[in-house]
């Protein structure tokens, strides 16, 4: 099966993966989808992820991150994800322009010439960039 948006198939499979209580997703894994996690997991909203040999292409295993709402809650650490940035509409900010998801409560990947960080981050080094999605 072709996808013709790798990060958007990514999100969507993490948005099921939560919306069915799994602990882990497996997918295709690429360079900006292990950036991707690698933000996720610093930010603390996943619990981790590998990259794994498989038997055509190498596989991206990220563990899904659930806090504890109550004496017998969870609620998975990811409330949304919302992709920006699309194969058919590139959307590009500068520094000044970086969105502020959830006012602040949420974060913005961005893809930037020193590499994929979140907005709070690329606002720091004074840094724009393609806004690859958002996580809150």
């Amino acid at each position: 099966m072709t996808v013709d948006d790798p990060i958007a198939d990514m999100l969507t499979r993490i948005r099921n993966a939560l919306a069915r209580r799994a602990e882990e997703v497996v997918l295709p894994s690429s360079k900006l989808k292990a950036e991707i996690a690698r933000v996720l997991h610093e930010e603390g909203y996943i619990a981790a992820f590998a990259v794994e040999p498989g038997e055509s292409y190498p596989l991206l295993r990220i563990k899904l991150k659930y806090l504890r709402e109550g004496t017998r809650t969870w609620r998975p650490a990811i409330r949304g994800l919302r992709r920006v940035s699309r194969t058919s509409r590139r959307v590009y900010a500068g520094v000044r322009e970086l969105p502020r998801p959830r006012q602040g409560l949420g974060i913005a990947i961005v893809s930037t010439s020193q590499g994929v960080m979140t907005d709070r981050e690329a606002r720091r080094r004074g840094l724009g960039g393609e806004v690859i999605c958002e996580v809150w």
